[in-house]
């Protein structure tokens, strides 16, 4: 196995070049289980690049052959209210692509897919799915498109119009590969790419993202990125951990029968304000505190 750059830098500085789209039609296809090509990169607020972008994420917005949207972001630090981020991001894509005066047929199809590297909600699996799905109260079934909507839209049900999710918890991926998307995962996870994998796109990736061909300078730019990288990410930790901590037993403390619920929810509290109090003293910047504890600016001037 060779080692190769972190996706989320490659997304930064290779991935845009169009003769390397291939690497990202393949992601693309295996997540989604379907032909997907690339046919331009976009360029959205949430996709400019400054100190606390390089630092927080990595995101891509391109639209494919058929029009639609996607949106791929990388997330290395744990957000209290990232699902919202998610819902706030998608809707605001959809407002930048169609103009004022346009007829609503022109809202853009939108994929969202989520690559975190921490622990997001509670579940068993590592690759979540969302959509939307109008089904009847009564009779259970799913409301279809008119036979017109159908030749308009070329899909079959009204919860095909709207945004979809994907949640990849890379760091929760501890099997062995035994699918193409497995495949993909581990890589995303590890940087390295085992000599059996055969998932679409792997191969390219391979020949292109080997860490040994990147410019000297490059090079040294990328160490000192997963330098910074691992400090922030352990500092984050071990700011949540603690404070988590010392917030839930007071909760526990605090808490019993009608009132425990309460006295959870002040614990939590409390744990989100030590963890942004820890990072305020270590000098992280305010921008990335607010994003990691959900806190207002306000919030986090009075810690």
């Amino acid at each position: 196995m060779e080692n190769l750059i972190r996706f989320d830098w490659a997304m930064k500085r290779l991935l845009r070049d169009k003769s390397n789209y291939v690497v990202l039609e393949g992601f693309l296809s295996v997540l989604l289980g379907e032909g997907i090509k690339i046919d331009r990169f976009l360029e959205s607020e949430s996709n400019q690049e400054d100190a606390i972008d390089k630092f927080n994420r990595a995101d891509i917005l391109a639209v494919d052959s058929r029009g639609q949207l996607v949106i791929i972001e990388v997330q290395n630090n744990r957000e209290l209210n990232y699902f919202h981020r998610m819902l706030y991001g998608v809707s605001k894509t959809i407002t930048e692509y169609i103009n004022l005066g346009d007829d609503y047929s022109k809202v853009r199809k939108v994929y969202s897919i989520n690559i975190v590297y921490f622990e997001l909600g509670q579940g068993k699996d590592y690759v979540y799915h969302g959509r939307n799905e109008f089904r009847g109260l009564h009779g259970g079934d799913l409301l279809e498109l008119s036979p017109r909507q159908q030749e308009l839209f070329r899909c079959k049900y009204a919860g095909d119009i709207f945004p979809e999710y994907y949640v990849l918890k890379v760091n929760d991926f501890n099997s062995v590969a035994r699918t193409p998307l497995d495949e993909w995962i581990s890589f995303l996870k590890t940087g390295r790419i085992e000599a059996t994998a055969t998932a679409q796109g792997l191969a390219e990736a391979r020949e292109r993202l080997r860490v040994d061909a990147m410019p000297e300078s490059e090079r040294r730019a990328y160490i000192r990125d997963l330098e910074a990288k691992a400090y922030q990410q352990s500092v984050i930790s071990s700011s949540w951990d603690d404070g988590h901590t010392a917030g839930k037993e007071e909760g526990l403390k605090e808490g019993h029968e009608e009132g425990l619920k309460e006295g959870m929810e002040k614990g939590e509290r409390k744990a989100t304000l030590e963890m942004a109090r820890n990072l305020k003293q270590l000098g992280v910047p305010v921008e990335t505190i607010m994003k990691s504890s959900g806190l207002t600016e306000e919030e986090i001037s009075r810690l």
